[in-house]
């Protein structure tokens, strides 16, 4: 499908790109022809990501991550873009301008390139998210094979109506686009069949694939002060392993919803041993800072 040429002013002095190209208001935020998620769990690993990353050096408010968003990279073709499966931007406001929810990640508006990109290997995406290394790695070989066998007779199909070859420039694919034109820091594909983890780290100016200990499973990112690695466990009822964000104790981050079930735990042993030394309800409730309903509640005791 071709695009329109979009022409831009032109002013002396030139204006920055940031004053003179669309922003993430003028820019497509979704991709008409990627409809939806492929699984579900393309949805929930992302947001494990989101929900545990906290690093001790940069506040909440200073870090954005995105999940299946346009990524556009190209000053000079406004209209490319990426979909990250995941992305971690670092020093930059949580909300765009510090007012507004993002819809796209406009690289020449933002400034600033992501810190780490995850891709989630699927069925036609491991040329995209592996690059020359998906030509050595059988499940990538495996699972793009399955895609073209799909795909080759509708690409036929459209040939043959289009009659003629297209010959408008072509964008680079993600591995490109990651390593040489963003250069993004840290790269990691994961696959949810065999999981099997790519993680690379950008040294002169190319990717090289780290060594991710089969044992723990984990690597360190000094950047951030934060390991990523597999986590065994249950996330949103499903038990599997899972990407997840670690400190430097080795300590698993929890989401919010498991630090107020921690947080919950801890005062209803609290309350329990409490009531066991023989204080009565209104003595707990006083000491606790409670009141006597949340006692009751969290003692097990029913309302007399």
């Amino acid at each position: 499908m071709s695009q329109s040429k979009t022409s831009f002013p032109h002013t002396e002095p030139p204006l920055s790109p940031r004053k003179t190209l669309p922003t993430m208001y003028d820019l497509p935020s979704e991709d008409p022809e990627e409809p939806g998620l492929p699984d579900e769990f393309h949805d929930l690993q992302p947001e494990l990501l989101s929900r545990t990353f906290r690093s001790p050096l940069y506040p909440e408010n200073r870090v954005f991550s995105g999940t299946d968003m346009n990524l556009y990279y190209d000053v000079r073709h406004p209209l490319w873009h990426k979909r990250p499966d995941w992305f971690l931007v670092l020093d930059v406001p949580r909300l765009y301008d510090d007012t507004d929810l993002r819809m796209s990640y406009v690289i020449w508006q933002e400034g600033i390139s992501p810190f780490v990109v995850v891709e989630l290997l699927s069925p036609g995406t491991a040329k995209e998210d592996l690059g020359e290394n998906a030509k050595s790695d059988p499940e990538a070989v495996e699972l793009d094979t399955l895609a073209e066998n799909t795909e080759s007779q509708t690409e036929e199909e459209t040939t043959q109506l289009n009659g003629e070859t297209d010959t408008k420039e072509t964008p680079p694919r993600k591995w490109e686009v990651y390593e040489r034109i963003l250069r993004v820091p840290y790269y990691v594909v994961f696959s949810r069949y065999t999981n099997k983890v790519h993680f690379f780290k950008l040294e002169g100016g190319r990717y090289q694939q780290q060594s991710f200990n089969p044992e723990q499973s984990r690597i360190w990112i000094p950047e951030i002060e934060l390991g990523l690695g597999l986590w065994q466990g249950e996330y949103s009822r499903f038990t599997r392993q899972w990407l997840r964000w670690y400190d430097a104790s080795g300590n698993w981050l929890p989401t919010d919803g498991e630090r107020a079930e921690k947080a919950e735990s801890q005062l209803r042993q609290v309350v329990l041993n409490l009531l066991q030394s023989g204080m009565d309800i209104e003595q707990v409730a006083r000491l606790a800072g409670l009141s006597i309903e949340q006692v009751q509640q969290l003692g097990g005791i029913g309302n007399s």
